[in-house]
């Protein structure tokens, strides 16, 4: 027993100078340095809920490369003419049926989203967010853990810091929530965009955290993002198929990825990233429009004077104004994007009533010139540069909307009546400084080839000018692209 206890002593007396040696040790190492290690091994035990998160956080941990910015491209290549000439009237033979115009019975039905709220009701709820969104005051549940998530330092490790949080926080019924609301207001990929940069920004005040934040739920709801550093602050990038003008973007394996938010604001510069994808997050973001978001209604009347044949004529409509502040958040897209557009069901049953009473009876060219006159008498002449500072097309319910108008948005207009009341196929003809539309129908005049088919000119800009007149300027020049119009 006595042998046993010296032992022990021993053991105590060895051990008690081990661990004098390794305090020893650890005061010799600075606080940082210690706080480092800690970090690192509880790192290297971190498990996720999403087994993509663990290979993806320890790929962003990896070093970063620098990237050059590619300038946006501009989407014409000359400035547009500031005053456009009159065209000399041209009688045209009149051919054709009789046209009836008929008006389609459209219900609008308008559903609330599942999370659509009362901003009362959730002023009690500590933890919900609440924020409007063109109309409808839409209320999520934040989180838990969620605000652990911090770009801290302001670098690489600051951006795998803030994935860590997000990632161990309690996201999945948040993303469930945002695809819920994105399919109940039938959101195509720019209305979820801003839904998504409208909730990060409610959640984080700091602009770099709440692109992060964006970052991170865009990746877990399948879409190609990226972040990058520039001069300490966070650039977002979104993976786009097709060009958005006028914006910064860097390429990746063959891909473009645009930096959206700088749209018309010029380069970002070099920027420090990362090269992989978030795996299984593949989807680029379309812009096109295929069905109308189902904003809240905010229904307005409007209505348009214009002269024909010596004649005044009225033309009477309504808009939902929420919906036209939707439009005008867009950035450049391109054109297929805006001529293949539709039109809110009230507003197109409006318009089409008020042009019924002045077409029905007239021959099918008749009618469509007056359309023509129409698009091209209605709206004041302005470019783009004057009126927005920027380019802008327009979608066509802008272009009834805004008071001013160039050739693109009445091409985009004309068109949509064109397919609309008469189910006639029509092209946009785009040229170096200017957009005109083409018809394909039996009659006389300036045209252009499309495969085995003849379109017949029809410039909703040259004011007075009919079906199958083109501007001196255009005439016999082939266009640079023709636009498809579905």
């Amino acid at each position: 027993m006595q042998q046993i206890k010296v032992g022990e002593q021993k053991s105590l007396r060895l051990f008690g100078r081990f661990s004098l040696l390794l305090v020893l040790c650890i005061s010799l190492l600075d606080a940082g340095s210690f706080e480092d290690f800690k970090r690192e091994q509880a790192e290297s035990f971190k498990q996720f809920k999403d087994e993509r998160d663990n290979a993806f956080n320890k790929y962003l941990k990896e070093e970063f490369k620098a990237y050059k910015a590619a300038q946006g491209i501009v989407i014409y290549e000359k400035p547009k003419p500031k005053e456009i000439a009159k065209a000399k009237p041209l009688k045209t033979k009149s051919v054709g049926p009789k046209t009836t115009i008929k008006v389609k019975e459209i219900k609008h039905t308008e559903v609330k989203p599942p999370q659509q709220i009362v901003i009362e009701k959730v002023k009690e709820a500590k933890k919900d967010i609440t924020f409007n969104f063109y109309g409808s005051a839409l209320g999520f549940n934040m989180p838990d853990g969620i605000k652990n998530a911090k770009f801290t330092p302001q670098n690489q490790k600051g951006i795998s810091s803030f994935f860590e949080g997000a990632a161990s926080s309690e996201y999945e019924n948040l993303v469930q929530e945002l695809l819920s609301v994105s399919k109940a207001m039938n959101l195509n990929d720019w209305g979820i965009y801003q839904l998504v940069l409208l909730y990060s920004d409610a959640v984080f005040s700091n602009p770099d955290e709440s692109k992060l934040l964006s970052w991170f739920l865009f990746n877990k709801l399948g879409f190609n993002v990226k972040v990058g550093l520039a001069n300490k602050h966070i650039v977002l990038m979104h993976y786009s198929k097709k060009t958005i003008y006028s914006t910064p973007n860097y390429s990746f394996s063959k891909k473009k990825f645009y930096v959206v938010s700088n749209y018309n604001k010029g380069s970002v510069g070099s920027l420090y990233t990362y090269k992989h994808d978030y795996p299984d997050a593949d989807k680029p973001l379309d812009l096109s429009i295929k069905t109308l978001p189902n904003l809240s209604s905010d229904m307005k009347s409007k209505t348009l004077k214009f002269e024909y044949l010596n004649k005044s004529y009225n033309i009477a409509y309504k808009y939902n104004q929420n919906l036209i502040d939707f439009m005008a958040s867009y950035p450049q897209a391109d054109y297929q994007t805006y001529f293949n557009a539709p039109v809110d069901s009230r507003t197109y049953k409006s318009i089409a009533t008020s042009l019924k009473k002045y077409v029905d009876g007239k021959q099918a060219s008749d009618a469509m010139n007056f359309v023509l006159h129409f698009v091209q008498n209605a709206f004041m002449y302005q470019r783009d540069d004057q009126q927005f500072g920027r380019e802008k097309v327009m979608f066509a319910e802008e272009t009834l909307y805004y008071d001013k108008s160039d050739c693109e948005d009445r091409a985009v207009l004309y068109s949509y009546l064109i397919k609309e009341l008469f189910g006639i196929s029509v092209v946009g003809l785009k040229y170096k400084d200017h957009m005109a539309t083409a018809l394909y129908v039996p009659m006389e005049g300036d045209s252009v080839q499309k495969g085995s088919k003849k379109f017949i000119v029809a410039d909703p800009t040259y004011i007075n000018a009919s079906i199958g007149q083109s501007m001196p300027k255009y005439k016999g020049l082939m266009p640079q692209k023709i636009i498809q119009v579905n």
